[in-house]
C-alpha cells in the first residue's frame, strides 16, 4: 500500500461498483474527509492576508487578533479591521496563547487531563511525546498539519495532512507512532480533535501511557512542538507555493525525511533525531 495519504487518496474510485466510498477508505486507512471535501471559495486578498497573519503568527505567537491587526495597520501599511483578521484566524485555527478559542476549543463534554510535565527532565526517548495542528498555505488553498513529536530526539514520528480541521487525522497521525513504540507521557492541547473520544480511547488502549494536556492559555506547554512548527514554516512552507493538496504532501514527505535523518540540530550535538532516538532507543532496550 502507498504510504502517504496523496498516493492512496488516487487509488479512490469513486464509480467501483461494489466497495462503498467508506469501505474503500477504510481499507487504504484514509480520512474520509479528505475524499468528500471540496475546497471554499476565497478571495486573493483574504488569502494574503491569511499568508501575512500566518506569518505574523509564528514569529510571534503570544500575539492574538487585536496585536496582529495593529501589526498589519502599522507595521505593513494594510486597511484591515479586527474582525475580519478574528475571522481568518479562526479559519486557520490559531490564537494567541491567551485561551485558545479554534484548534484549542475542547468539546464540552469531552475529557480533559492535567499537566503532567511542569518542571519535568526529558532525558531518553519515548519518555514524552508531544503532539499539536499547524495552518499551512498554499496558492489558493490551505490545509491543516499535525505531527507526533518526540521531546527527547526531536524525532518526528509521524505526521498527516488535512483539509479540514476534523479529528480523524490526528488519530491516524497517532496509529502510525504507535506503530513505532509506545511513549511513557503524551501531551496535547485541549482542542477538540485530542480529546475527542476516538484519541483519548485509543490511547487509552495502552495503560502504560499517561496522558498530559497544556494548561489553558500556555502554548509553551508543547514548545517543542512549537519550535517544530517554527522550523516547518520556515525552512519548507514559506520557501514553497503548493500548487495542490498533493504537491504539499509530497514536499513535507522529502522535508521531514531531510530534517529526520540529514538535518543537524545544535541541541542535539549536532547530530540528527534519526540518530538519536534510534542509539538511545536501542540503549534503553538493553538497560
Amino acid at each position: 500500500m502507498p504510504e502517504s495519504p496523496s498516493e492512496r487518496l488516487r487509488l479512490i474510485d469513486r464509480e467501483h461498483p461494489y466497495l462503498s466510498i467508506a469501505e474503500q477508505c477504510r481499507l487504504l486507512d484514509l480520512n474520509r474527509s479528505n475524499v468528500y471535501y471540496q475546497p471554499v471559495p476565497v478571495s486573493d486578498y483574504d488569502l494574503f492576508l491569511m499568508d501575512r497573519v500566518d506569518r505574523i503568527y509564528t514569529e510571534l505567537p503570544f500575539y492574538g487578533s487585536p496585536k496582529i491587526t495593529k501589526h498589519l495597520k502599522l507595521i505593513e501599511g494594510l486597511t484591515v479591521n479586527h474582525k475580519k483578521v478574528e475571522r481568518l484566524m479562526s479559519v486557520m485555527g490559531i490564537s494567541a496563547i491567551q485561551p485558545k478559542k479554534n484548534t484549542s476549543q475542547k468539546h464540552p463534554r469531552h475529557p480533559v487531563f492535567p499537566y503532567l510535565l511542569r518542571r519535568k527532565k526529558i532525558i531518553y526517548p519515548n519518555q514524552v511525546w508531544g503532539t499539536d495542528i499547524t495552518f499551512i498555505r498554499g496558492k489558493g488553498i490551505w490545509f491543516y498539519l499535525t505531527a507526533v513529536l518526540d521531546w527527547h530526539s526531536r524525532y518526528v514520528l509521524s505526521w498527516q495532512l488535512s483539509r479540514t480541521l476534523t479529528a480523524d487525522f490526528c488519530l491516524e497521525a497517532l496509529n502510525q507512532a504507535l506503530e513505532i513504540a509506545v511513549p511513557e507521557i503524551h501531551n496535547s492541547d485541549q482542542g477538540s480533535q485530542f480529546t475527542s473520544f476516538e484519541y483519548i480511547n485509543k490511547l487509552k488502549e495502552y495503560p502504560e501511557i499517561k496522558i498530559s494536556m497544556d494548561g489553558r492559555g500556555r502554548c509553551f506547554d508543547n514548545i517543542f512542538t512549537e519550535r517544530l512548527w517554527r522550523t516547518v514554516k520556515y525552512e519548507e512552507v514559506y520557501l514553497k507555493d503548493y500548487q495542490s493538496f498533493d504537491e504539499a504532501s509530497e514536499s513535507l514527505n522529502q522535508y521531514f525525511h531531510l530534517y529526520n535523518t540529514r538535518r543537524l540540530h545544535a541541541s542535539l550535538n549536532y547530530q540528527t533525531p534519526e540518530q538519536v532516538y534510534f542509539s538511545k532507543v536501542e540503549n534503553v532496550s538493553h538497560n
